[in-house]
């Protein structure tokens, strides 16, 4: 599960593997290794893929299929826009 959602948000962003492991100042291969389930990442590299991705640690373990959006810094008439948006797009897939 870790490594299928590592896959997963990474090219949601657009990013390559090198790109996501600069940002982690990591190798290629330990993202390709994290990819294809041949290793698991340290809790401490956990914890920075969440922050890269920001989503939560349980959202990374498969423990929650929830993601949250960091709102910090946003007033709240722009949040209740954003959950519009959000409204509107779910019913659309429907």
């Amino acid at each position: 599960m870790l490594n299928e959602r590592i896959r997963k948000l990474r090219l949601e962003r657009g990013w390559s593997q090198v790109e996501l492991a600069k940002k982690l100042n990591v190798t290629k291969q330990s993202v390709s290794n994290w990819e294809n389930d041949n290793i698991q990442p340290s809790i401490e590299m956990l914890i920075k893929l969440a922050k890269v991705f920001a989503v939560s640690t349980d959202y990374l373990l498969g423990l929650e299929d929830r993601r949250y959006l960091e709102v910090t810094g946003i007033s709240d008439e722009e949040i209740s826009h954003i959950q519009l948006v959000i409204r509107d797009l779910a019913g659309r897939e429907r």
